[in-house]
């Protein structure tokens, strides 16, 4: 059985998992239930509580779940799966990776904790004017495509008071994308403001990034250099220098 309570205005639905799952759990139920709160988000948050008294799928559940995430690929924001059952916290952990958003585990105990990262946001991107037609953009915590649609306007509208544009891309405290929506923004994001800009400065501390810097100067004509964090001053020296 399923049955499912809404939060946050239908932003947030709390399932709950029990006996056995079968598709018309799934019809009758989940589906609906998603389906009337994407009507009014582009995005919700799902906490799944899967207790001590769930027993598993039944074939046609596991048809039907494939169904709901291939059918809804980018309406998830965020996945909260609240159980102890160890099959179901290792087969959730297997997938987190290729979900198309951030999937966190969280024990039985956990389920307030499970209820504040749904709550919360979990990255921000800061757009800041640092004089002349230098830009810096930082990146903070794991970031999610609602971030990068606000930096894009925020960007966008810097840019246009400026003439010329070099940017000062920060990661010094960037800890990654919140799934594969988010990586696909950064680099529309990448591709839409590459044609503009003159100069880049990327600050690390991370050895990937420094490769980045590297496929980037492949890529896009602009002059790009690598400074590692310790050296933000002498990077926004070089960015407004010439």
């Amino acid at each position: 059985m399923i049955s499912v309570e809404t939060q946050s205005d239908g932003a947030i639905l709390e399932v709950t998992a029990s006996g056995t799952i079968s598709s018309s759990d799934y019809e009758a139920t989940l589906v609906p239930a998603i389906e009337a709160a994407l009507a009014d988000h582009d995005q919700i948050r799902l906490l799944i509580l899967v207790g001590e008294e769930f027993s598993g799928f039944d074939m046609s559940a596991v048809w039907a779940d494939t169904k709901l995430g291939v059918s809804h690929w980018r309406g998830f924001d965020r996945i909260a799966l609240v159980t102890d059952t160890g099959w179901v916290q290792t087969s959730a952990r297997l997938a987190s990776p290729m979900m198309p958003c951030p999937m966190q585990v969280f024990s039985l105990a956990g389920i307030e904790e499970a209820r504040r990262w749904l709550r919360e946001s979990l990255g921000a991107i800061h757009v800041i004017d640092l004089g002349g037609p230098c830009v810096q953009v930082r990146l903070l915590g794991q970031v999610d495509p609602g971030e990068y649609a606000q930096a894009t306007g925020d960007l966008d509208a810097m840019i246009r008071g400026k003439q010329g544009f070099r940017l000062l891309i920060d990661l010094t405290e960037f800890d990654g994308w919140q799934g594969l929506s988010a990586l696909d923004a950064h680099f529309h994001l990448g591709r839409t403001h590459a044609p503009l800009l003159e100069r880049a400065a990327i600050v690390g501390n991370k050895g990937w990034q420094h490769m980045a810097q590297r496929i980037g100067n492949q890529l896009i004509k602009a002059d790009i250099q690598y400074f590692p964090e310790e050296d933000m001053d002498n990077a926004k020296s070089w960015l407004a220098a010439g």
